[in-house]
């Protein structure tokens, strides 16, 4: 095999090896995560939690997210890939979002009521 080859071969099979031994006890980071506000309500809470635990932790939002596509892209904490999302309204309803895969999707758009 061309050396040049070779030494491109070994890199990838390095970097493909480093990966797998991220293994499943290794917490995840997922990319940024994209919050967009289409609905008619103002957004004053944002929490997270890893799928099914209820153990929801805050996400600072600065200001409440107007209805009508104001937007937040937020740091999705380390850990899996399925989150549950729950989001507050100004008007108190409560909107529950779960098994989110944040590392295959990245945003979400709220729309409707």
């Amino acid at each position: 095999m061309h050396p040049i080859r070779t030494a491109v071969f070994a890199l990838l099979f390095a970097a493909s090896g480093a990966r797998a031994a991220d293994g499943p006890g290794t917490p995840r980071v997922p990319p940024p995560f994209h919050l967009v506000n289409a609905s008619f309500d103002s957004v004053t809470r944002l929490a997270i939690a890893a799928a099914g635990t209820g153990d929801y932790r805050a996400i600072a939002l600065g200001h409440p997210l107007q209805g009508g596509l104001d937007a937040i892209t937020f740091d999705v904490p380390a850990g899996g890939c399925l989150r549950d999302l729950r989001v507050t309204f100004a008007n108190g309803r409560v909107l529950d979002v779960p098994a989110i895969n944040v590392c295959r999707r990245h945003g979400l758009r709220l729309a409707g009521r």
